[in-house]
């Protein structure tokens, strides 16, 4: 049942964030479910963040709730901030769980991080967004707490490690399903990470250069570095670790494979997800691993957010 649309300016008013960043509309379409329309200044538009809410949440309650963060991969369209909803069971997972779960909107191309823009920054900034605005939105006006985990299928699974690893003591819990967690691996023969971030661009924002993201892998290296899970990994000590990915071999989720078949971005993910392993190992930060055969699709991160959400939400609840 659809609750409804209002405007946040009519009947009350929500404390918006530092900067201005405001809710501008609400939706209910079913009885967890909140979506919010959110004006940023550091994105220069309004975008969406699909909140759900735990059985006894409310506006005015005394106590606050603990935050389960779940970012997306890169992707056109409008629904972003539904993909979870749309292809996982994740109302049904948390429907007993005392957390609230957001989905922010991050963009089809975003790479969870404030662009680099030739040195000259500005918008957009997604970081800023999820981790300013949006998170003071949430805890002045709807009741978010200071417990938080994060995890991401594909490009959110980047910015699930880059966030915990950059913002040190934000987040409880970090999670990567298929996640292109080591930008600055390179493979002179086949498929790199910064080719994935050029691909996520030229598809998502045509009329965008995607060396405005960090710059040019070569010449921008410290750019690239500083937003590099593999690089920061030693900032990651003391947060609950879980990486997975599949080998990009069909799998049990696949159509009838062929001997062709094979997901060369799912292998890539593999790789840098195996080597990011092993530096945390090399640093004796743990982290719970499942590496499998499988492909980069969303049947698979379905499987593997069943895997990891006990962990997730044991940490902050």
């Amino acid at each position: 049942m659809n609750m409804g649309l209002r405007e946040s300016a009519g009947e009350r008013s929500i404390q918006g964030a530092d900067d201005g960043a405001a809710v501008v509309a609400e939706q209910r379409p079913r009885r967890r479910v909140l979506d919010l329309a959110v004006r940023s200044p550091v994105l220069d538009d309004t975008v969406h963040a699909r909140l759900l809410l735990p059985r006894h949440w409310a506006r005015d309650a005394a106590r606050r709730w603990p935050v389960l963060w779940l970012l997306h991969g890169a992707g056109v369209g409008a629904d972003r901030h539904t993909a979870w909803s749309d292809h996982t069971d994740i109302e049904e997972l948390t429907e007993d769980a005392d957390v609230i779960v957001v989905m922010p909107d991050g963009g089809p191309c975003g790479n969870y991080t404030d662009w680099w823009n030739r040195g000259d920054g500005g918008a957009p900034k997604w970081e800023t967004f999820h981790l300013a605005e949006l998170r003071q939105i949430l805890e002045r006006g709807y009741r978010a707490g200071s417990d938080r985990a994060v995890a991401g299928n594909a490009m959110g699974g980047l910015g699930a490690m880059a966030y915990a690893a950059r913002h040190r003591g934000m987040f409880r819990a970090a999670a990567s399903f298929s996640g292109p967690v080591h930008t600055l691996h390179r493979d002179p023969d086949g498929l790199d990470v910064a080719d994935l971030v050029e691909l996520g661009v030229a598809i998502g924002a045509s009329s965008l250069d995607w060396t405005d993201v960090w710059g040019d892998p070569a010449e921008q290296q410290t750019v690239w570095r500083q937003h590099n899970p593999y690089d920061l990994a030693g900032r990651l000590s003391g947060v609950r670790l879980h990486l997975s990915a599949g080998d990009g071999e069909p799998g049990p989720y696949d159509p009838r494979p062929s001997a062709t078949d094979r997901d060369v971005v799912e292998s890539l993910v593999s790789t840098v997800s195996r080597e990011f392993a092993a530096k945390l190992g090399k640093l004796g930060i743990p982290v719970t691993t499942r590496f499998y055969k499988g492909t980069h699709t969303w049947p698979y991160w379905r499987r593997e957010l069943r895997a990891a959400l006990p962990g997730l939400l044991e940490e902050i609840s």
